[in-house]
């Protein structure tokens, strides 16, 4: 009877030089992009006037991807690495505070404020009729 092997098996050392370096990288990426994630980054700074402060509200997204290299065939060597990273911001709203009272008002799109209520009486317009008229075939009939 045989028994499975669980023990971590070594890499070449041209595939860890390569691995090490695309974790290096990866590790140099989130230090940057983490080091600009802060409350700042979400909530702005505030304005104030006229008895009003206003807070604007952003949502933040990250994003890390990474990959290693290592010798191809028999008589080629080669080694490689890469990573890269990103980050994303856009405003979704504000917070107003007023006597004392804070309220938080989300962005909203103009377009949903157009499309929904058209997409809503285009569908009432088709659907009346055929709905009407199948009623009236079922009292008829």
């Amino acid at each position: 009877m045989t028994t499975r092997d669980d023990t971590p098996q070594l890499l070449p050392l041209a595939d860890m030089t390569a691995a090490h370096a695309s974790v290096t990288l990866l590790e140099r990426l989130a230090d940057k992009l983490g080091a600009r994630a802060s409350v700042t980054a979400v909530y702005g700074e505030p304005v104030v006037g006229d008895g009003i402060t206003v807070i604007p509200v952003a949502e933040v997204g990250f994003g890390f991807g990474g990959g290693a290299g290592r010798e191809v065939g028999k008589d080629k060597t080669g080694e490689g690495g890469g990573g890269g990273g990103g980050a994303g911001a856009r405003p979704v709203g504000f917070i107003e505070i007023k006597d004392g009272t804070a309220t938080y008002k989300p962005l909203r799109d103009p377009w949903v404020d157009v499309i929904v209520p058209l997409t809503a009486a285009l569908l009432a317009g088709t659907a009346l009729p055929r709905l009407a008229r199948r009623l009236a075939k079922r009292r008829t009939g």
